[in-house]
């Protein structure tokens, strides 16, 4: 979690081209536009302190703890707050525990201005925490309570009759896949199926399992790692570039949206050569979140009409914004237009 500042990126010249007073009206255009997020819901913990000496029972830090645990939404659940944060109306179709925990989720996504009446609280499993412990801005351990098997049959099909009523009044739909058993086969194919039947804005983030079951959505945001995992031994050897259409062709989708980390995100379009866009974070205090900051932008400036090109360059300065504050968090649709004034008067 140290500061890292990078290096100006070399290839400016692709979000120079970008028209940035275009930018700022997409920004305004944000309001009110609904987006459906299905996925993995997490409640995301800090507990912070300070380390002043080392453990006699082990060769571990002693963590005292200084302030109060900060509690916040996480997973899908996080990119459903960076909606409302940008001026979008955002509603979270995924499970909880009949838990303290989901309670405590359920309240910060309603503090959010999030619809959370798409949440199923369930008995047979805990909501996914992920607790980290910091101390000087140093993450010393993460400790993660969840169950990652797939839900039950009815489990299922509960979360698609919810998804579905969503679905129906929504620009776009959001799917955050965390594999934690939220996402399966059946979910996925009859919830893109309806979306694609009712023409709405469908966005992916991906991970490892059901990779190839999104086909046919309008963009699929993976990362290097997702991508090359998905593709197995058709990627071996071969360029990003290479992997980035080869991905897209077999998931027979409009685009892929590659992100790279330091190396900024690759936008892959048919038709068109791949074109990269660097990253403008000016320091890099963490990178936890960024990818809910981007999946979130991106999805909301489609629904108001963006171009593929227009949407990543705002989530790339949303991006940007969000990697300079610590733990996981959310970009205002002010600090958008702030950042993108300063770049225009740059």
């Amino acid at each position: 979690m140290k500061k890292i500042t990078l290096p100006a990126a070399k290839n400016q010249s692709i979000l120079s081209s970008v028209d940035k007073s275009e930018l700022l009206s997409i920004v305004g255009s944000l309001q009110k536009k609904k987006i459906v997020v299905i996925g993995d819901l997490m409640l995301d913990v800090y507990i912070q302190g300070k380390v002043a000496r080392i453990s006699p029972e082990a060769p571990i830090p002693v963590v005292e703890i200084s302030e109060k645990d900060k509690k916040m939404p996480g997973g899908a659940a996080n990119v459903a707050a960076n909606i409302t944060a940008l001026g979008g109306k955002a509603s979270i179709i995924g499970t909880t525990g009949k838990d303290l925990a989901g309670r405590e989720l359920v309240s910060e996504l309603k503090k959010s201005g999030v619809d959370t009446t798409g949440i199923l609280a369930l008995s047979d499993r805990p909501t996914t925490e992920k607790t980290r412990v910091i101390a000087h801005t140093q993450q010393v351990v993460r400790i993660d309570r969840e169950v990652k098997s797939e839900l039950t049959d009815k489990q299922q099909d509960q979360v698609i009759q919810k998804a579905l009523r969503a679905i129906k009044d929504a620009d776009g739909v959001i799917f955050e896949d965390y594999n934690k058993g939220l996402l399966t086969t059946k979910v996925i194919r009859k919830l893109v199926a309806f979306a694609k039947a009712k023409k709405k804005i469908i966005t992916v983030d991906p991970k490892f399992h059901n990779f190839f079951e999104f086909k046919g959505v309008t963009v699929m945001k993976p990362n290097m790692k997702e991508m090359t995992e998905a593709l197995g031994t058709e990627a071996v050897g071969e360029t990003f570039e290479t992997i980035g259409f080869k991905a897209m062709k077999k998931l027979q989708c409009k685009s892929v949206v590659l992100t790279r980390s330091e190396h900024g995100m690759t936008l892959f379009e048919q038709g068109q050569q791949p074109r990269t866009i660097p990253t403008v974070a000016r320091e890099v205090y963490d990178v936890s979140g960024a990818g809910d900051t981007v999946i979130a932008t991106l999805t909301l400036a489609l629904t108001a009409g963006a171009t593929l090109l227009q949407a990543a360059a705002l989530a790339n300065y949303a991006a940007g914004i969000e990697v300079e504050k610590l733990g996981v968090a959310t970009v205002s649709a002010e600090e958008l237009t702030q950042r993108l004034l300063e770049e225009m008067n740059h």
